[in-house]
């Protein structure tokens, strides 16, 4: 440090060891601007006021005795909170900076100016305490920040108000709460030109997945304007995810998500004696479009694993896009204080164990439920009529909210997205909450039993009345090892991050159906031939789900690309077996627009499904559909670990036409390391297991089928149900026969049924039988993984 850096350091000056003199924020700017620049990484330039200026202001001031005698009247309960606090911060605001520190800050920013060719350059000013953003807590938002600064005046009345700041009530009761000494804590401001995000856009990005801890993926969130918004939550932004491990190969192009937020204002510049910055109302196309193009988000991603990389920790950062020369920027970084910190030893899910009617939607944090009576509070002043135990239900939260979030029950909000105050409080606090309802505060009425579940995936639901739930903890420590490959059932792409934790050699079988269905949600033939379609009302309702789709098609190939990418990102590299689409004609008549494309059928569970859609004129667009997704995921996104299987394959002659359309699409056996698996759930694939051996590289055993084809029964009779049983030794005799028949043509077999993960007696004779894998549903891994060991050890 020179003597001209005392009260004022430039941030190529700082780096992580100069903490102690401006705080974390400022001194995480220096590290980046000093170590990461050659490396891409664009940090506005700027300075920082150090703790020495912060103290020669109190010491200048007599502020230590005053503070500590208005903390003492706290302590003895002899003034508010409240009182204090403004108190405090009047003292702060009304008296003058040494002269110099004064002078040494506005040569800094006429110097700043300079570098930016500006008379008087637009900053940005922040606050760093010195003892904020600690490993174990970060609760954001404690002291101030002032956008659109310019002029010395104003530089010098925003740095007073960031001392200030340093005494909110929320900060005070943070440090009390902490064992904080109040004034052993300093503050360092910090002055940054700029970005003007305010005719483009900005966000938060972290560097891990907020709700889940998967490591692998950055998930970025953008709205358009200035970046205030996205973390008061004030706006519901668009999100992205990307998935790290591609990123390291310049030909892939790994996005797994893109979700469009309503983003339903902006924060832009404005002039007037008060205010430097306002909220405008965004337009129609600027709430329907995405805020980054592709290059854009992956150039964020690729900074995010950089940044990570060099604090060799998980992190949270704030970026910026200037609207004038349309280049990116980084502006803040510290590191993610919930998912980094929690201990892998164990998970804890949550299930319902009844249904109910669904009130509300929005995005859900955290991945458990409660129950509770909502309370609707619309404003800080009627915080204090919110009791223990109750459902917050609010338009949106900041800091001072904080007090009665740590006593709900759950929170539901208007507004925001994963990265906003409410969601990441929230998961510091451990409490559910669902964020981005658009209408929570209008659906929900006061005192009414209501009950949020965020463990059905990405999304959150709120249900009427008080649920009946399971809570249970997994022991994922002492599992033991098993030379059967032990995998996974998935359809929701979201279970596949939030069971990533489980220890499991890849997946099974990933259903391609839950992603149609739930998220697409439209027939693929609806989409080859849309404008043949005839059915008006299902044409409105595509055309609102591809609203900015020139090509209706690749709404499909995207929305399925990023399903099945996202469940293939939670093994890699492990194998992840994806079947083709295996609905049943009455199935698919109930997609959007599927009616007039399926033939109705008196028993659907044997009829034009599987293999002989694939290949049929009747589908063979919607399939060309499926296999641009397909390809789109291996080739394009670069997750070479996806296996394709193709579910009821009658014969081998069936299985040729099969190749011949999958070849139409670009998708050749072999080709890239491409491999093909069958799904075994025919007694023609036993039969003939050699036959189709010649054709696919593996076969995966789909027991509920298997076992109503070889018995005669079907599995949804009521009537039937004590005969249908996968145990019986026909069944048996048939997966005794394949294995024998695919290892003698050096195959491997699996199973992804139902019956390892009801049966664990059918485990114990599926490893006897010297099965080569096992598909279970997650939440019986851990069970029948002891159980398989012990088979092994037996066997």
């Amino acid at each position: 440090m020179t003597d001209q850096e005392k009260y004022v350091a430039w941030f190529e000056n700082l780096g992580m060891e100069d903490v102690e003199r401006v705080g974390g924020k400022n001194a995480s700017l220096g590290e980046m601007i000093q170590t990461l620049k050659e490396q891409g990484i664009v940090v506005p330039d700027g300075f920082a006021t150090t703790a020495a200026a912060y103290w020669d202001f109190v010491e200048a001031n007599n502020l230590n005795d005053k503070v500590r005698s208005l903390i003492n009247d706290l302590h003895k309960k002899n003034k508010s909170l409240a009182t204090v606090g403004k108190s405090i911060r009047r003292l702060f605001q009304k008296e003058e900076f040494p002269p110099s520190v004064a002078k040494e800050i506005k040569a800094r920013y006429r110097e700043l100016s300079g570098r930016y060719n500006a008379d008087e350059v637009d900053v940005a000013v922040r606050s760093s305490a010195t003892a904020e953003d600690l490993p174990d807590a970060s609760f954001a938002g404690q002291q101030e920040t002032f956008l659109n600064i310019s002029g010395e005046d104003e530089l010098m009345a925003a740095c007073r108000k960031c001392y200030a700041s340093l005494f909110t009530d929320r900060a005070i009761s943070y440090r009390e709460e902490h064992g904080f000494d109040h004034m052993k804590v300093a503050l360092s401001v910090g002055v940054q030109k700029m970005v003007r995000s305010d005719k483009a856009g900005s966000g938060v990005m972290f560097s891990i997945d907020t709700e889940t801890g998967f490591p692998d993926v950055v998930v970025i969130n953008a709205a358009w304007g200035l970046g205030e918004n996205v973390v008061q939550g004030t706006v519901t932004p668009d999100e992205y995810r990307v998935f790290k491990q591609p990123l390291k190969n310049d030909k892939y192009r790994p996005i797994i998500e893109k979700i469009v937020g309503d983003k339903e204002k902006k924060m832009i510049y404005t002039t007037g004696r008060s205010a430097t910055i306002k909220n405008v109302n965004t337009n129609k196309s600027e709430r329907r479009s995405f805020v980054l193009n592709d290059d854009e988000i992956l150039t964020l991603a690729r900074w995010a694993c950089t940044i990570e990389s060099h604090y060799a920790k998980p992190m949270d950062i704030e970026w910026a896009k200037d609207g004038q020369t349309e280049e990116l920027f980084i502006v803040q970084a510290r590191p993610e204080t919930v998912q980094s910190q929690k201990q892998a030893g164990t998970l804890k899910t949550y299930s319902l164990k009844e249904s109910g009617k669904k009130l509300v939607t929005g995005l859900s944090i955290g991945q458990a439920i409660a129950a509770g009576k909502a309370l609707i509070i619309k404003s800080a002043d009627e915080m204090e009529k919110f009791k223990p135990g109750m459902i917050l239900v609010t338009e949106m939260t900041d800091p001072d909210w904080v007090p009665i979030m740590k006593q709900a029950a759950g929170i539901v909000t208007d507004y925001g997205g994963r990265t906003s105050h409410a969601a990441i409080v929230s998961r510091e606090l451990g409490v559910p909450a669902i964020v981005g309802t658009g209408n929570g505060t209008e659906a929900l009425k006061a005192e009414q039993e209501i009950t949020i579940s965020c463990a059905e995936g990405d999304e959150g639901f709120v249900y009427e009345g008080i649920l009946e739930f399971d809570e249970q903890e997994v022991d994922l420590e002492n599992v033991p090892e098993t030379d059967t490959h032990i995998m996974m059932n998935i359809g929701s792409p979201a279970a596949g991050f939030r069971w990533w934790r489980l220890p499991c050699k890849g997946i099974g079988l990933a259903r391609m159906e839950y992603i149609i269905n739930n998220i697409i949600k439209i027939h693929p033939m609806a989409l080859a031939k849309f404008d043949e379609l005839e059915d008006k009302e299902a044409k409105k309702e595509i055309q609102v789900l591809t609203a900015g789709y020139k090509d209706k098609k690749q709404y499909f190939v995207d929305h399925l690309a990023w399903g099945i990418a996202k469940i293939a990102a939670s093994q890699y590299p492990e194998a992840v077996i994806v079947r083709m689409s295996d609905f049943k004609t009455n199935e698919y008549a109930d997609l959007i627009g599927g009616r007039g494309f399926e033939p109705e059928e008196s028993n659907p569970m044997i009829g034009f499904r599987g293999a002989s859609r694939y290949y049929s004129k009747n589908y063979r667009p919607g399939f060309a559909i499926e296999c641009r997704a397909i390809k789109k995921v291996r080739e394009e996104i670069g997750l070479t670990n996806v296996i394709i299987m193709i579910p009821f394959c009658r014969t081998p002659e069936e299985a040729d036409k099969v190749f011949e359309a999958l070849a139409e699409n670009d998708l050749i056996r072999g080709k890239d390391g491409l491999k093909v698996y069958v799904m075994a759930e025919i007694p023609s694939n036993i039969i003939l297991a050699e036959e189709f051996a010649r054709r696919f590289d593996g076969f995966s055993i789909g027991s509920n089928d298997l076992t109503q084809l070889t018995l005669g029964v079907d599995r949804d009779s009521g009537e039937l149900a004590h005969i249908f049983d996968e145990r019986n030794e026909a069944v048996k005799e048939q997966i005794r026969a394949l294995i024998q028949a695919a290892h003698k043509t050096d195959r491997k077999v699996g199973i992804c049924g139902q019956a390892p993960s009801d049966h664990p007696e059918f485990s114990e004779f599926l490893v006897k039988e010297g099965i080569d894998s096992i598909s279970l549903n997650p939440d019986s891994v851990i069970r029948a993984t002891r159980i398989i060991a012990d088979a092994e050890k037996m066997s």
